[in-house]
């Protein structure tokens, strides 16, 4: 099984040259883990079949959802929006695709619709997207003052490697939200079972 590196590096909007906050394709070998430099690598649990099972991600003690295999979870203070900034990132592999969480705490909700822009196009440009595409979606309990997207993507690694990429951003409070699934080819029952379980009461 070829897999996938989670890294903070990239998408999320940062200030500057050593902001690391973003999960991102990665490159070979693909490897996954979360917050490699911070944490050591933590090591994922993968399983070549889907085992879906209810998680509360970190950083949202409210929200659950759907991961196939067992997750990983990390956390770390980045810079964003010129402020200390808590990215807590919650996922796991299985299936050759990596489905994965990342929430951030904001000091202040009036950026939360530009930062959500910036995190879709820094994604898009990590993953060297050639092309994509959006529209609305409703995410149940998100908050209706900053519109919620979903994102598709085909883009390639550094090496050449081609890659899918689905990912939907929403917000509620001072909270905003990246989920995200990287794979060769996304199978769609995956990716509906995935992006539908969100639950923000």
């Amino acid at each position: 099984m070829r897999l996938l590196r989670i890294r903070l590096s990239g998408p999320l909007p940062c200030a500057g040259a050593d902001s690391e906050c973003l999960y991102s394709p990665g490159v070979r070998p693909l490897r996954f883990s979360f917050l490699l430099t911070v944490l050591g690598g933590l090591m994922l649990a993968c399983s070549p079949t889907l085992n879906w099972r209810e998680v509360r991600p970190d950083g949202v003690s409210s929200m659950t959802l759907l991961l196939p295999c067992k997750p990983d979870r990390a956390s770390k203070t980045v810079p964003l929006g010129g402020r200390p900034t808590r990215l807590s990132m919650t996922g796991c592999e299985a299936g050759g695709a990596l489905f994965a969480l990342a929430v951030a705490e904001l000091a202040d909700p009036d950026q939360t619709a530009q930062l959500l822009d910036q995190w879709q196009s820094l994604t898009l440009a990590h993953m060297r997207a050639a092309q994509s595409r959006s529209e609305p979606v409703q995410v149940s309990g998100a908050d209706a003052r900053v519109p919620a997207l979903h994102v598709w993507a085909r883009g390639t690694h550094p090496d050449g490697q081609a890659i899918e990429g689905q990912a939907r951003y929403f917000a509620r409070g001072s909270q905003m939200f990246q989920a995200v699934i990287y794979a060769p080819r996304i199978a769609p029952e995956a990716a509906e079972t995935f992006f539908s379980s969100f639950k923000l009461p």
